[in-house]
C-alpha cells in the first residue's frame, strides 16, 4: 500500500519509489485483495506490484529505505554493512511527527477497517515524505 501512495504522490517528483519485504514468503504475490481493494476505493491500483525480499544491494539503490515496523526496522539493519547503509533505514510512520503510532498495524486481521486506518497512516506519512525528500 505505501508503494502505490508514494509511486502516485511523487509522480512529478525525483523519487523513485520501490517496496520490498523481510520475509519471502510472499515473493512473486500480489497484494492481498482487501488492500487492492481499499486502495482503488482512493483512487490508487497496486494489482501489477509483486512482493520481492529486500537485499543488500538494496542499499546502493535507495537513499532512503522506510520499513513498517520495529521487525522490519531489525531485519534490514541486520543486512547493513555500515553506518552509511544504516543511516538510510528508518520508520516510515516516524516521518509524521503527530502521530502517537510510529509502527504501521498490520491489517490482515481486522477486516475492511484494518486496511483503511493503514490507508490513512500511510498517505500521511507519504504526503509527508514527498514533500520532505521529493521536491
Amino acid at each position: 500500500m505505501a508503494e502505490g501512495i508514494l509511486r502516485d504522490l511523487s509522480i512529478g517528483s525525483n523519487i523513485i519509489v520501490d517496496s520490498a519485504g523481510t520475509l519471502g514468503y510472499h515473493e512473486g504475490a500480489a497484494p492481498d485483495d482487501r488492500a487492492q481493494i481499499c486502495m482503488k476505493r482512493y483512487g490508487h491500483d497496486i494489482s501489477s506490484l509483486r512482493a520481492r525480499p529486500f537485499k543488500v544491494f538494496d542499499f546502493d539503490l535507495f537513499d532512503r529505505i522506510f520499513v513498517m515496523d520495529k521487525a522490519n526496522l531489525k531485519d534490514v539493519l541486520s543486512l547493513a554493512r555500515d553506518e552509511e547503509d544504516e543511516q538510510k533505514v528508518g520508520l516510515l510512520l516516524a516521518e509524521t511527527l503527530s502521530s502517537d503510532v510510529i509502527e504501521v498495524p498490520d491489517p490482515y486481521w481486522d477486516g475492511d477497517e484494518g486496511f483503511t486506518y493503514v490507508y490513512h497512516l500511510l498517505h500521511d506519512a507519504c504526503s509527508i515524505i514527498i514533500e520532505k525528500y521529493g521536491r
